[in-house]
């Protein structure tokens, strides 16, 4: 296989993990860098055959002190700004107990790099090739390590997809825009709105909830799993309340449809985003459910966007913040 197709950064974690007897992987950040590792986890539950993996947010982390990390663990963290003070601590932690610490993060000095064994700086914003953004680099992570570890072939397959995300993504932005111009038409003025997903795509579903609705925008909101739907969340669905419920290509597909299902019996504000929209074309079958959800993570942004850069923003919004950076200035754009 050839290695040029991934970042000089990727390979020496790779080989760096190599090098080590891993049993046990840790996925340790906060917020939205959190929401990120959710398709990388999922990929570990199907793909690993022996090697177990965890997903924590940062101080948890610390405080549980869970007895398999050891020299024997894998630790990746991720902070966009590389700032986060419970995810710089974390990596500080995780070294204290011998594991093997990789960093994601936009900034490559920033504390979270200084504290940890190996960087990967990963590229972030809406003009940037998807194949260097941090959901990119965690597959390549992930797949990489079941590659060299347990012979997994769906490495080589993502590498082979690389190429083509660029292409992808820009189609899917282009086609997705009017649906996202409609929404937030549609749901300018809600004070409520619901997420919904499962599986790998549970991310989006967390972030766009408590990143882009909650913190940003300032609209109350909760990310209910497709699973859990109909043990108590259900129960507050009617005409009037929105959800946003998402569709991907995993196996976890069955409970989102399910959910959405009963949900068009008994509710009308409802935006449905389903990744069999996507055009997956030229990806192989084995991944198009991994690619799907990181692609589901930058629409979801794409929505968010429209909503605040529509003709009326919200009258409260002032300057809003993601990990010590402006993102969403007054009435502005992501």
């Amino acid at each position: 296989m050839s290695t040029q197709t991934i970042g000089t950064q990727v390979q020496e974690a790779l080989e760096a993990m190599k090098s080590r007897v891993i049993e046990h992987v840790f996925f340790v950040a906060c917020g939205g860098s959190s929401a990120l590792m959710y398709p990388s986890k999922y990929a570990m539950d199907r793909e690993s055959e022996k090697i177990r993996s965890d997903l924590y947010s940062s101080n948890e982390f610390i405080y549980r002190n869970p007895r398999a990390l050891n020299e024997k663990a894998l630790v990746i963290l991720c902070s966009l700004s590389g700032t986060t003070p419970e995810t710089v601590e974390a990596a500080r932690f995780a070294r204290s107990k011998g594991a093997l610490t990789v960093s994601l993060t936009n900034v490559g000095d920033s504390p979270l790099a200084q504290a940890s064994e190996h960087t990967v700086v990963f590229a972030w914003g809406e003009d940037i090739d998807p194949a260097d953004s941090g959901a990119s680099m965690m597959y390549q992570l992930v797949l990489g390590l079941l590659h060299h570890k347990e012979g997994n072939d769906k490495f080589l397959a993502y590498i082979d997809s690389l190429g083509k995300l660029k292409s992808i993504y820009s189609q899917a932005w282009e086609q997705f825009t009017p649906n996202a111009k409609a929404f937030a038409e549609a749901y300018k003025d809600e004070k409520v709105i619901y997420t919904m997903a499962s599986g790998s795509n549970f991310g989006a579903a967390y972030a766009l909830s408590i990143c882009y609705f909650l913190e940003m925008q300032w609209i109350h909101s909760a990310a209910i799993h497709a699973g859990e739907y109909f043990h108590g969340p259900f129960e507050i669905l009617d005409k009037d309340v929105p959800f946003f419920i998402i569709l991907g290509l995993d196996e976890t597909r069955p409970l989102e449809e399910r959910a959405l299902e009963f949900s068009r019996r008994y509710g009308e504000r409802l935006v449905v985003l389903d990744a069999k929209e996507f055009d997956l074309s030229g990806i192989d079958e084995g991944i198009k459910g991994y690619i799907a959800a990181i692609l589901i993570s930058r629409l979801t942004r794409l929505y968010a966007k429209e909503l605040v850069c529509g003709e009326k923003p919200p009258a409260h919004h002032q300057k809003i913040y993601v990990e010590g950076r402006i993102l969403m200035p007054a009435g502005g754009c992501l």
